[in-house]
């Protein structure tokens, strides 16, 4: 081809794209553009959010068939539309964030081939703040915590993987077609507002609690381990321990900070540790947005030798006395009255990022981590043959750098480490705790370490 033919092919290939911009303008201007606030805890995260700071959780399902990308690429492409909680994009007002439709092509599923969790570049995922990927059997949703919290992000996993299991099997989708499940919710209610009542009584913690330090993973690497065990075992040991699971599990967490790191002295500080609690059963909700607070589980080692029992005393005893609808909708009345404050919503958005990230530091630095439950997933009868499991995990934030989550499916529960330690010592701990119990556990990680 000629010089002057090339550059003319050139020109013209860069006038259609211009008029194909046009195009899209043109019908976005035929049409009123949907948009929507940011419910009260996800003004937050587009404030802090950056490389080391990802605020990204994932979900994944493990399916007992090899995973079609091209299959998985269609169901996505069908389901989105059909999730306004999901097809959005984030925009910058002068006053506040805010979501605005997206309107683009889905983002592209791709072979999963680099550590999880990464930050959700928006300009180099089609504007949306969440990614599909698979590998071999799994599907995985990672989520930019803004649009919503592990409740919402569960909803529309198990809808993608409803609809990717009817394309790949026919016979499936002829009996019960390609319509939305019965139970899955498109709510976007903001159930913070509805429920708040009027409060100046400051609830999430300040004082610096006791943090893991050490080497760290290379930069990019993220450690992955789980841990499963069988549901009827656990509750029998959580039975003879008079505690819930949920409890259990925190409590070993910390002993196993307190006997790894701590090395069973007194501290200063005190292992605290963030527990996240859905607030849809408490308040009759079924929103897809972000509807949950923090309650701490504490235990302050002020003497030697504390035995587990005496944690699990503390963790229970703390965890109990937080976790009512009264104190829940205390918790979070609080920081939306300051949203609601005329003297808030006039501020400009570049100085209310300033008072959100001290307010972020303090009391992220007040955890040492968080462990979160997801619950147990289940799936309609019709689908069961084909999934095997799932999973979820949590990305690193200031000043944790090992966090835990708990889910279960079936018959059988995973407590998911994520990491960017080189230490493993907690985790070692953590799982000969259980093990020593009578709790039969089988580990899998990602390969970062082999010690």
């Amino acid at each position: 081809m000629k010089k002057k033919d090339q550059v003319t092919a050139a020109e013209e290939q860069k006038e259609a794209v211009q008029v194909k911009g046009k195009k899209r303008r043109a019908r976005e201007a035929q049409r009123e553009i949907r948009w929507d606030r940011l419910d009260n805890t996800a003004h937050l995260f587009p404030v802090i959010a950056g490389e080391s700071r990802r605020n990204v959780y994932r979900i994944s399902v493990t399916l007992t068939e090899l995973v079609d990308r091209e299959l998985l690429q269609q169901a996505l492409d069908m389901v989105l539309p059909k999730f306004d909680g999901f097809n959005l994009r984030l925009r910058q007002g002068v006053f506040w964030y805010y979501f605005e439709e997206n309107g683009k092509p889905a983002p592209r599923v791709r072979e999963e081939s680099a550590f999880p969790c990464r930050y959700i570049r928006q300009n180099k995922n089609h504007s949306y703040m969440f990614r599909v990927t698979y590998y071999k059997y799994r599907i995985n949703l990672e989520v930019f915590h803004v649009l919503t919290d592990g409740m919402g992000g569960i909803n529309f996993l198990k809808e993608l993987t409803y609809q990717y299991l009817r394309l790949a099997h026919p016979k499936l989708r002829e009996k019960v077609g390609d319509s939305l499940n019965s139970d899955t919710s498109l709510n976007r209610e903001d159930s913070f507002l509805k429920n708040y009542k009027h409060s100046s009584q400051k609830g999430y913690q300040t004082k610096r609690a006791y943090l893991l330090k050490g080497e760290k993973l290379p930069p990019g690497e993220f450690g992955v381990m789980h841990g499963y065990m069988k549901i009827p075992e656990l509750k029998k040991v959580c039975h003879a321990y008079g505690v819930s699971i949920n409890e259990y599990l925190v409590a070993v967490y910390i002993w196993s900070v307190y006997t790894e790191c701590m090395h069973g002295m007194p501290s200063e500080r005190p292992v605290r540790v963030a527990v996240p609690v859905n607030l849809r059963p408490y308040f009759n909700s079924i929103t897809t947005k972000n509807f949950f607070v923090m309650v701490s589980a504490e235990f302050h080692p002020t003497k030697e030798i504390y035995t587990f029992e005496e944690v699990l005393k503390s963790v229970s005893e703390s965890l109990r006395s937080q976790i009512s609808r009264e104190n829940l909708e205390k918790l979070f009345s609080y920081n939306v009255s300051n949203e609601k404050l005329l003297a808030a919503r006039i501020v400009p958005l570049f100085l209310k990022n300033l008072a959100m990230r001290y307010v972020y530091t303090t009391s992220a630095l007040a955890n040492t981590a968080t462990v979160t439950n997801i619950g147990n997933i289940s799936v309609s009868e019709e689908y069961r043959p084909y999934v095997e499991m799932f999973h979820a995990f949590l990305a690193m934030s200031k000043g944790q750098h090992l966090k835990g989550t708990i889910c279960s499916y079936g018959d059988t529960l995973v407590f998911s480490f994520s990491y960017d330690l080189t230490d493993t010592s907690v985790q070692r701990g953590f799982f000969r705790k259980i093990a020593a119990d009578g709790i039969a556990v089988e580990i899998e990680t990602n390969g970062v370490n082999y010690e």
